[in-house]
């Protein structure tokens, strides 16, 4: 059978081909003609060479993939993969060369506006592309914050502030077996919370050969159908465990005749390798960075002269305190392994065991993986590699020249079951409790599972309002404050009136949410502002493309329900704190509703001049999870990044959508065909009859 393209009426496309290596082929074809300039950009951010035509606002993140060695590890790993599974080393082969046959003649304006012209893809791109895509995925910066917390504001600090918050990516994600359905067939329904990205980060797919036939989303630039797909016998969906499964060490490094060597346990000096490369700048000289990497993994900041060239003194709490530099390790680096032979078993899978099977040879991310399958089989599992080490390792940098902090083999991966035919994910403490410290709240699995106890059975229709609820849980630890404030002036008595009625629904139209959420903002900003927390408002010189973990106000912004309802909070006065807080807004309150200020803002990497940013409903701890930053800002760029539900029943009747559309480039009618019905809450169907589909030339 020679490939096929089709594409249905929102230019998804199907592709149909006679064996799993010449659909690969086909799908990075397809996948260079949607999304020609996103997957230049994937590749120049793997390899660290972004910043050429970037510019310097990409030289951070450059610098981190070479120093973390990400295209290094990608090429270790497709080495191995070559040695341990050969099929699919050559599956991944075929995909490369259907994006190399395709990438020249694709057309997109971005590439004409930096100069740039697509280069050619290695049989390990797709790996560099995953690892660059989840490097920061289990937050390791975060470490860096605690570390901060902990030396200024002691241990209870690490409780507090422990939640998640804008640079973490999450997902609702839940399973309602065939008792609770309206077919008797189960149905697997959610939405991963990631940053919203102009080409978006999944393209909805379909792949069909003799072997299989499955829909799902797949991540541009890697081959396959990693965490959403139904296979017509069985469909899965991840979440994000939440678990901490890299490390940052503190390494005291010096230079001898013959290189660098690095402080060992027992004090034993050990060669760590060193080399320089050069990143180009567009419009900059070229920087030159030099590349360390010790026993435990590679340099990601600092190196013998410590952070930022900064000499920094050698007694030992010195070097406890503050780390003359940071090596990073991660699995992947350790084992040479990145997972990739889960995929083409997933996309053969036929029931849950099959499934079940796939994920014991995941690695990272490290997620919660639900499935079902049309025989009533149910899977709910944690799936990934996260080390076994001290718990010192998981809350902060550890010293490397002290023993005790290595790596003694895997966790095995907990399993869990359903409750009243139910299960719930939603980045909360659940199976991964033991692998992970900061977790979401509750809030949003919570409500998901009270709203699926409304009904005693569900159709895969009836999904989309669960997906769109705007509920904000959360808001209870301020409206408490609110209400036990009394002697305020006449227009914060008429504030506080108005928020104590308000109905704790985040949606676009509301004045009501618009209120809260400037009373929330001017709390955040005061208590990030107090003395008490004055140590971090200025962290050490870590490089730029981790400061986002450690920004003292997104921190208190996403605390703020601990902070409020501490017993004690270092001495700050926080009825006085709210009580001002509610006399600012009062007496300059917001005129419109929270769409006039809750606005998508997607991530491009080159900006367009012109967005007209629509108004968005939901909020951080809402099951419509679309996160601003209070405080900061009320514009959001992470959210939903897809909507999807797999109807076990009957393939055809399950649904998705995405924020923008099935096709990259700008100016096709597929580019953001989507987005009115995102923005709506609305799912389309998946659309599998191939009489309906559309053939392309």
């Amino acid at each position: 059978m020679s490939i096929e393209i089709y594409r249905d009426a929102w230019g998804v496309p199907h592709l149909r081909a006679g064996s799993a290596r010449e659909l690969a082929r086909a799908q990075g074809r397809v996948t260079a003609r949607d999304r020609a300039w996103q997957l230049e950009v994937e590749r120049h951010r793997a390899q660290g060479t972004s910043a050429a035509f970037l510019g310097a606002g990409a030289l951070s993140w450059d610098t981190l993939a070479r120093r973390a060695r990400l295209a290094d590890t990608a090429r270790r790993c497709f080495a191995a993969l070559e040695r341990r599974d050969p099929e699919t080393a050559e599956w991944v082969r075929a995909y490369v060369d259907g994006v190399n046959e395709e990438l020249p003649s694709a057309s997109a304006p971005e590439f004409a506006r930096v100069g740039l012209a697509p280069g050619r893809w290695e049989p390990w791109t797709p790996l560099g592309v995953w690892l660059a895509t989840h490097i920061l995925f289990a937050g390791f910066p975060a470490k860096l914050w605690r570390d901060e917390a902990i030396r200024h504001l002691g241990p209870d600090a690490v409780r507090l502030f422990a939640t998640d918050g804008p640079g973490t990516a999450g997902s609702n994600g839940w399973l309602v077996s065939g008792a609770r359905t309206t077919t008797g067939h189960a149905v697997l329904a959610g939405d991963p919370h990631r940053y919203i990205e102009d080409p978006g980060v999944y393209q909805q797919i379909r792949l069909a050969c003799p072997e299989f036939d499955v829909i799902g989303l797949a991540v541009p630039g890697v081959p396959g159908i990693a965490h959403f797909g139904h296979t017509g016998t069985v469909a899965w969906s991840i979440t994000n465990a939440m678990a901490d499964y890299q490390d940052l060490y503190r390494e005291r490094l010096r230079r001898t005749g013959a290189g660098v060597e690095s402080l060992g346990p027992g004090g034993h000096w050990q060669r760590a390798t060193r080399h320089t490369e050069t990143i180009e700048v567009a419009g900059e000289p070229p920087v030159e960075i030099e590349l360390i990497e010790t026993e435990r993994g590679p340099v990601i900041a600092g190196g013998p002269e410590g952070l930022d060239g900064g000499v920094l003194e050698e007694e030992p709490d010195d070097l406890r305190s503050a780390p003359l530099a940071l090596a990073l390790r991660y699995p992947p680096r350790v084992t040479e392994d990145l997972g990739f032979s889960a995929l083409l078993p997933l996309l053969r899978a036929r029931r849950t065991a099959d499934v079940d099977r796939a994920f014991d040879v995941w690695v990272e991310p490290v997620n919660v993986v639900q499935a079902a399958d049309t025989e009533g089989g149910l899977l709910h599992r944690v799936a990934g590699r996260v080390p076994v080490r001290a718990e010192a390792n998981r809350l902060r940098p550890v010293p490397a020249w002290e023993p005790g902090h290595d790596w003694q083999g895997w966790h095995d991966t907990p399993r869990a079951g359903l409750t009243d035919g139910i299960a719930v994910m939603a980045n909360q403490r659940g199976p991964a409790t033991p692998l992970g410290v900061e977790f979401a709240p509750p809030h949003r699995a919570d409500r998901i599972t009270a709203l699926l106890k409304e009904k005693t059975h569900w159709s895969a229709a009836d999904m989309a309002r669960i997906h769109t609820d705007t509920r904000l849980a959360s808001a209870q630890p301020l409206l408490d404050h609110i209400e036990a404030l009394h002697d305020l002036s006449p227009a914060a008595t008429t504030v506080r009136a108005t928020l104590l009625r308000w109905d704790r629904r985040m949606d676009a139209s509301s004045g009501e949410a618009a209120l809260y959420t400037a009373v929330r903002s001017a709390v955040v900003r005061r208590l990030a502002a107090h003395p008490a927390f004055e140590a971090l408002t200025s962290p050490p010189a870590y490089p730029d493309v981790l400061l986002p973990w450690l920004g003292l106000v997104p921190r208190v912004a996403f605390a703020l329900e601990h902070l409020l309802r501490a017993e004690e909070l270092y001495g700050i006065d926080r009825p006085g704190t709210v009580r001002a807080a509610l006399e600012e807004v009062a007496a300059e309150p917001p005129r419109g509703t929270w769409g006039d200020t809750h606005r998508l803002v997607p991530w491009q990497a080159l900006p367009e001049r012109e967005w007209d940013a629509p108004a968005l409903s939901g909020d951080h701890d809402c099951v419509l999870c679309t996160s601003a930053v209070p405080g900061l800002t009320d514009l959001a760029a992470r959210g939903p990044a897809a909507r999807y539900v797999w109807d076990l029943a009957r393939r055809e009747d399950s649904r998705w959508v995405v924020p923008l559309g099935a096709c990259g480039t700008p100016g096709s009618p597929h580019h953001r065909d989507q987005l009115p019905l995102w923005l709506r809450g609305e799912l389309v169907p998946v659309g599998t009859d191939w009489q309906q589909l559309k053939k392309e030339d």
